[in-house]
């Protein structure tokens, strides 16, 4: 089931309020995503950590072979 990048912010957005989220369809699929996350939270995280608060914020729509979303290209970094 291939999901919308709307839906995407939206999950984003809830744990990220005020964040500079830019979400990419790459492959036009609705399941190959490239997602920018640009948060005052990510600060003195290493990007481990700043990608695991991102996925813990798609509330498992990416686990496993039933996920909704099957590929996620993500970069994260607190702002300049």
């Amino acid at each position: 089931m291939a999901m919308e990048a709307q839906d995407i912010e939206n999950l984003l957005r809830a744990s990220f309020p005020d964040a500079s989220i830019t979400i990419t369809d790459l492959a036009g699929d609705g399941n190959h995503y490239a997602a920018e996350v640009i948060d005052e939270s990510f600060r003195g995280l290493n990007r481990v950590q700043q990608q695991r608060a991102v996925y813990a914020a798609l509330e498992g729509k990416m686990d496993g072979p039933a996920g909704e979303l099957h590929a996620l290209a993500l970069t994260t970094k607190a702002p300049e």
